[in-house]
């Protein structure tokens, strides 16, 4: 029988089970402990695994991860939480100067097996300090893999991948997500791999390309069109570095046709990339121009809700978009 749970039920329940599983996986993390988390991701775990396990730190993101990065070095597995994407800045210096680099500057001596939590996104009124989707900042850099599940099933799948992995993981995790999205998710043990795609809706006429909670948005979207005639297909990245080019291209070349879909900024995003590798390897198949659907580029995301409601990609503004790329 299908067992139907939210994202956010699981993550707990993934990070759950591989602490079980594995005694060297520990949290580390503001409020994770006795609060169980801003939006109880870790509820329950400080009660089942101890302060020990599960370590309720300062409000000092740099401190966080670099005490991982030491720990990944003597044989632990450290599970930090970054309490919302927009706090990551402190902890860029670690990230990007030490845990990218570990395996490199080592000479392979060292791997750097920590898993960062990252909670982001918009859409919730959560103010220009509290919603960043900034996940593009992170794919730039060589050495760190960075995955956004769109789904609960891939939630859990791929936050064991990611734990299991010997490489550094940016595990993006959409707040919007993490209540309003269900499926089946079985209660064993599984992982999704990560550097693969998935086709959530197979068409002929177009494709898009996207990932997190905008897989959802377009979904919609590619229904509203069908009534059109128009068959859309939707690929979930899934992972963001490394992307899964055989799938892109595999798609676009089926369809002729490419637009991407991506909740953060325009310019040197994420879309920018995805325009690269689609316009220098499948260029002799595109019937139109590639289009990008994507946030404004401005400093951060509104508080005022109709503020908000514009800077966000809805369902409307990539309706519209499909429709103009079908007419081509």
């Amino acid at each position: 029988m299908p067992r139907i749970i939210s994202y956010i039920d699981a993550i707990n329940e993934a990070i759950s089970q591989e602490m079980e599983r594995d005694e060297r996986v520990f949290l580390l993390g503001e409020d994770i402990g006795l609060s169980g988390g801003v939006f109880k991701a870790t509820a329950g775990l400080l009660d089942k695994f101890g302060e020990d396990r599960v370590i309720d730190s300062p409000l000092a993101e740099g401190i966080i991860i670099g005490a991982s990065i030491g720990a990944a070095m003597v044989g632990w597995r450290p599970l930090p939480e970054i309490q919302f994407a927009d706090f990551i800045t402190p902890a860029m210096e670690q990230l990007i100067q030490q845990a990218a680099k570990l395996r490199y500057r080592s000479a392979g001596q060292f791997d750097c097996p920590i898993t960062v939590r990252v909670c982001c996104g918009g859409g919730m009124g959560s103010g220009l300090y509290h919603s960043q989707e900034n996940a593009g900042w992170f794919v730039h850099e060589p050495g760190l893999k960075v995955v956004l599940p769109a789904t609960a099933y891939d939630a859990k799948g791929l936050l064991l991948a990611a734990i299991r992995d010997p490489n550094p993981v940016l595990y993006f995790e959409h707040k919007k997500l993490y209540r309003g999205v269900k499926d089946d998710v079985p209660e064993g043990d599984y992982t999704v791999e990560i550097g693969k795609a998935a086709v959530r809706r197979e068409g002929n006429d177009l494709t898009v390309l996207t990932y997190g909670s905008m897989v959802h948005t377009a979904l919609a979207a590619a229904e509203e069109m069908s009534k059109q005639g128009i068959d859309v297909e939707v690929v979930d990245l899934r992972t963001l570095s490394p992307l899964d080019k055989d799938a892109i291209l595999t798609s676009v070349r089926k369809t002729s046709k490419c637009m991407i879909v991506h909740e953060d900024k325009r310019t040197m995003g994420i879309g920018a990339e995805l325009s690269a590798i689609v316009s220098e390897e499948a260029f002799d198949s595109l019937d139109g121009p590639i289009v990008r659907v994507t946030a404004p580029d401005v400093p951060a995301i509104p508080f005022s809700p109709n503020l908000e409601k514009a800077w966000l990609v809805d369902q409307a503004k990539v309706v519209a978009a499909m429709e103009q790329l079908a007419a081509y």
